[in-house]
């Protein structure tokens, strides 16, 4: 697969602007409906980019196979208590949220 430089240049900007971050910095994203958690299978930053490219047909299909959903209540209140540490990513006008499978809780 080629990419043309349109498609590295945002692949890239979406790469620079991800970030590790306590989950209790996004909560107020997370209370305005905001936030997605991203399956561990996927990559965060192709969610971010077929966002950003308006790719309907494959956020359904991950919607569909439960790959991203809305981050529920449970899943914010075991963060919050864990005081978990994330991988986030803003792909407007969602908050894109990976578990940070890397990061001691200690």
């Amino acid at each position: 697969m080629k990419m043309d430089n349109d498609e590295k240049l945002l692949r890239g900007q979406i790469n620079l602007e991800t970030a590790q971050i306590a989950w209790r910095e996004l909560q107020r994203f997370f209370a305005s409906g905001a936030t997605v958690f991203v399956g561990p299978e996927l990559d965060l930053v192709e969610v971010a980019y077929q966002i950003a490219k308006d790719n309907a047909a494959q956020v359904a299909e991950w919607m569909e196979h439960g790959q991203i959903a809305r981050v529920t209540d449970a899943q914010a209140l075991a963060w919050h208590e864990a005081d978990t540490i994330v991988w986030a990513v803003v792909a407007r006008p969602y908050v894109l949220i990976q578990e940070n499978r890397y990061v001691s809780h200690s």
